[in-house]
């Protein structure tokens, strides 16, 4: 995965990053126009799909909905990097598909507009603007099998379809 950073601070909560006023859709090509505008009106006009959200502390803290990661993979983000996650946006981005990467150093360093490679398989993150490489931990076998088939429920119909 390659694209801009756009970087944001602290306790980043689910109400910002998609308003309660949106939350009765629940499919991520109607929530995403609406992803993090009352943060940054501009967002969704600037962010370019592939992009990726820079966070620092408790990205996702706030209310339990689904329908944050939804909305922010709508939006055409490839993946959030954070210093840390809520616990429940970090259960509901793996649940829908979306890549989360817990990683104080970069989370710290990148700045806005920085562009980026990510490879999970390797637990990498590039800055190609600053030649400098991070190294989270990567995911699980089974958690990037998750989120390389989209979310919780498809590789549940796989395993399903495997076991007939």
């Amino acid at each position: 995965m390659q694209g801009k950073a756009h970087k944001y601070g602290d306790n980043i909560d689910t109400d910002v990053i998609i308003p309660a006023r949106y939350c009765t859709a629940y499919h991520k090509e109607e929530l995403g126009p609406h992803c993090l505008e009352d943060l940054d009106k501009n967002f969704v006009k600037k962010v370019h799909t592939g992009d990726f959200i820079v966070a620092g502390r408790n990205f996702g803290c706030g209310s339990s909905r689904e329908n944050a990661p939804l909305a922010i993979m709508g939006a055409g983000v490839a993946a959030v990097i954070a210093v840390s996650f809520a616990r429940i946006f970090y259960r509901n981005s793996i649940n829908v598909g979306l890549p989360i990467l817990q990683c104080p150093e970069a989370a710290e360093t990148i700045e806005d507009g920085d562009i980026l490679s990510i490879d999970l398989s390797k637990g990498e993150i590039v800055d190609l603007t600053k030649g400098k490489t991070y190294h989270p931990a990567p995911f699980p076998e089974s958690i990037q099998e998750i989120i390389s088939l989209g979310g919780l429920e498809e590789y549940v119909k796989q395993r399903i379809g495997k076991r007939n």
